[in-house]
């Protein structure tokens, strides 16, 4: 029997080591989750077979960083489509790295995936165990020749993309650097596209249609709504494929029961089955519902955090539509304010009240990271409720959850009975809302209020097309018997202000875009949405059109916008293509008024009281100012202020971090002193943009045993110099340190 130490020293098991590492277990893993398609293995062989020859005998310092590199890939894109149904992108990657994202985010549940990540570990383990044994002889690496194998298998997979396009997700028709190696490729094939075409220049896109406010239908009421009030239940990343009406209509293949009870009370109401998600994130679906406006299609600077620069179109938002016209008008979420500056946004959207996790009293039933558990949530609602009815005056308002957003939250009996955290928490707040409509029934709530129940984004399903952009919309009015129970035609979020204004009979402002659902219409319309890296429009005449990270579009015969499947018409390359992007920039300007300063404000001077030890990243922020966009060229001074109101001898240390797509980033901030009674912190910092900055955020964190104010916390970009822009550094100048 030959000895451990000569296996070690065979070439032929560090090659075995390796074909496990990048071949097997990426197939193996597919299999097991259930992502099986022709394009996933070929791609799978062709990346593996890529770094197998690449890697094979190269020096430890070279294949060692790809080697972790490729485990956080396939560890990180299994954990991502898991949680929240989609394929990590460009921008995602900074997730993977950012271990207290991470860390957060399994918080409670662990990986999802601890066998895969067990049999990545044990075969870096070998790897490393065989790679450093005693060396003998030269080491020589897979000729070049064989590098021919996994090129062939790259173009048959580019083939029979091209010719046979599939309409699977992403993550079944590629792995990740695969996925990130063709959009590179594709993104430089478009720069010499554009570089090569000397035509004139085109004409501005016409975006008329997708910004027009249509109330050209037949209304479906008679007379104005008899509702005093209005309602939103507005439910975290809910996809509409969750509801068994809207299933049906669209003769889905998902077969999944998820919400049973809130599926009973769909059928007692007018659902729209197709209602488009423009985007993902809360603060953009806020907004849309709430505004009667797109919400960025890109990750620049949320539109609800450009209103604050914006107090005129702010005004024509939903809350403040109603309150001009006697409603009071209320905002509550499980989860705390400050992040995305809600705490700002939401007032500035009209509502005279706002509030978040602090004003709860009653005890949660669970500890949850972003705020009240579902149930809990919905028994302090349903008080909240009965105390807007005792002052008898119209209201709105509006309700956020939070439950449902990873790691998700749910009692011990749900995740006993249900196969994982998330189905749990799905479970969890199925019986949390249909328990909260029950109790408004019986305080006579739905006799004289207009209640739209919906969610703010899609967490996304596996194997389910659309499912990224695919909301619900159930309406419950007095006025039951006269609506229908299942709402033809392709409506979304961007629908929903209108709707309700509409219903009230209420003048509804010019530059509103969108169409009511208290009308029928004869004619398509157009729309557009921006979910899981995949920018899709619907032209009103049978065709969306799908652009994808590549930047290939694909045309699709297609009735309407949600439908489980739909009839393949061809690519759209060249003008055809970048029009539709065109488009979509243009609706994300309609709150900028071509100004290029960008000016904001995050602070509120609100008393915050400080926990004792340092806090979390995300859930714990002290400041709102999160996923701005500063632009190429810009330069960026921040100014803050922050004094104690109460604090013990020891003070407060404070930290200021800043991320770019929730990945930290290394600016030379300066440290902020410690804070004490009577001693205040006042500074002033600046940093250039050479290159445009997405996804921005600044993380204020504190600690100590006390409440502090915070009095200024502005954001200021304006363009540089080319002097400035060719020194290519941050400036930090510190005020009073």
């Amino acid at each position: 029997m030959r000895s451990f130490s000569h296996w070690r020293q065979h070439p032929v098991s560090v090659l075995l080591t390796l074909g496990f590492l990048f071949i097997v277990i990426p197939l193996a893993s597919r299999y097991g989750l259930g992502w099986s398609h022709p394009f996933g293995y070929l791609s799978d062989l062709a990346i593996g077979g890529l770094l197998l020859v690449l890697l094979y005998q190269r020096s430890g310092w070279l294949s060692v960083p790809v080697i972790l590199l490729w485990c956080v890939f396939t560890l990180g894109t299994a954990e991502l489509v898991t949680a929240v149904g989609r394929m990590p992108t460009a921008t995602d990657l900074h997730y993977l790295t950012d271990t207290q994202f991470l860390r957060h985010s399994t918080q409670g549940s662990g990986l999802s995936h601890p066998f895969l990540a067990l049999a990545l570990t044990i075969n870096v383990a070998i790897f490393l165990l065989l790679r450093w044994r005693p060396k003998i002889g030269s080491r020589r690496a897979l000729a070049p020749a064989w590098l021919l194998l996994p090129l062939g298998l790259f173009a048959t997979h580019a083939l029979y993309q091209y010719r046979s396009p599939s309409e699977a997700e992403q993550w079944l028709q590629f792995n990740l650097p695969h996925r990130l190696l063709a959009e590179g490729l594709n993104a430089g094939q478009a720069r010499v596209e554009d570089w090569l075409d000397d035509a004139s220049p085109d004409s501005p896109p016409d975006i008329a249609g997708l910004e027009r406010l249509d109330l050209d239908g037949s209304p479906l009421l008679s007379h104005p709504g008899s509702a005093r009030n209005v309602l939103i239940i507005t439910l975290e990343g809910i996809p509409g494929a969750y509801i068994e009406a809207s299933r049906k209509a669209i003769h889905s293949s998902y077969r999944q029961a998820p919400m049973p009870r809130l599926s009973q009370w769909a059928e007692r109401g007018m659902l729209t089955p197709d209602y488009v998600l423009h985007g993902h994130q809360t603060i953009r679906g806020l907004y849309a519902m709430l505004c009667g406006d797109y919400n960025k299609l890109d990750s620049g600077t949320p539109k609800g955090v450009e209103l604050l620069n914006n107090p005129q179109r702010s005004q024509q938002c939903l809350p403040a539509q109603l309150r001009e016209h006697g409603f009071s008008t209320h905002y509550l979420q499980g989860a705390g304010l400050r992040f995305m500056a809600k705490d700002q946004i939401m007032p500035r959207m009209g509502f005279d009240t706002t509030l978040g996790r602090d004003w709860f009293k009653n005890t949660p039933y669970l500890e949850f990271p972003w705020g009240m558990d579902d149930k809990a949530f919905f028994e302090g609602a349903l008080g909240y409720v009965q105390q807007l009815r005792d002052k008898q005056q119209p209201w709105m308002l509006t309700l956020l959850t939070v439950g449902t957003h990873q790691p998700y939250s749910a009692p011990a009996d749900y995740l006993e009975r249900l196969p994982n955290a998330k189905q749990a928490a799905i479970a969890y707040l199925d019986d949390a809302v249909a328990d909260f409509l029950v109790g408004l029934e019986r305080q006579g709530v739905l006799k004289d209020t207009l209640i739209i129940v919906t969610s703010d984004e899609s967490h996304g399903l596996e194997n389910v097309r659309l499912a990224s952009a695919w909301g619900f919309n159930l309406l419950l009015a007095p006025e039951q018997a006269e609506l229908p129970p299942l709402k033809r035609g392709v409506y979304g979020h961007v629908d929903l202000t209108a709707s309700v204004l509409d219903y009230f009979a209420l003048p509804i402002p010019s530059n509103l875009s969108g169409r009511s659902l208290l009308r029928d219409y004869d004619r398509g319309r157009e729309i557009i949405s921006y979910t899981n890296g995949l920018l899709r429009q619907h032209d009103g005449k049978g065709t969306l059109t799908e652009c994808d990270f590549q930047h290939i579009c694909r045309r699709y015969a297609s009735q309407g916008f949600i439908a489980d499947s739909a009839r393949y018409l061809g690519r759209l390359t060249g003008k055809p293509a970048r029009l539709i992007d065109q488009r979509a920039a243009l609706l994300d300007q309609s709150l900028r008024n071509g100004r290029g300063e960008q000016r904001y404000q995050f602070a509120n001077s609100q008393q915050i009281a400080l926990k004792p030890t340092a806090g979390d990243d995300w859930a714990d922020n002290l400041v709102g100012a999160q996923y701005l966009e500063l632009p190429k060229g810009s330069q960026t001074t921040v100014n803050l202020k922050v004094r104690a109101v109460r604090m013990d001898a020891n003070g407060a240390r404070l930290q200021l971090k800043t991320k770019e797509y929730d990945r930290e980033v290394i600016l030379p901030l300066p440290e902020l002193p410690l804070l004490t009674l009577g001693q205040p912190i006042e500074l002033s910092f600046t940093f250039n943009n050479l290159d445009t900055r997405k996804a921005f955020s600044f993380h204020l964190l504190g600690q100590g045993r006390g409440t502090i104010e915070i009095t200024d916390f502005s954001v200021v970009s304006e363009a540089i110099t080319d002097k400035l822009l060719s020194s290519k550094v941050g400036v930090v100048k510190p005020l009073n340190p």
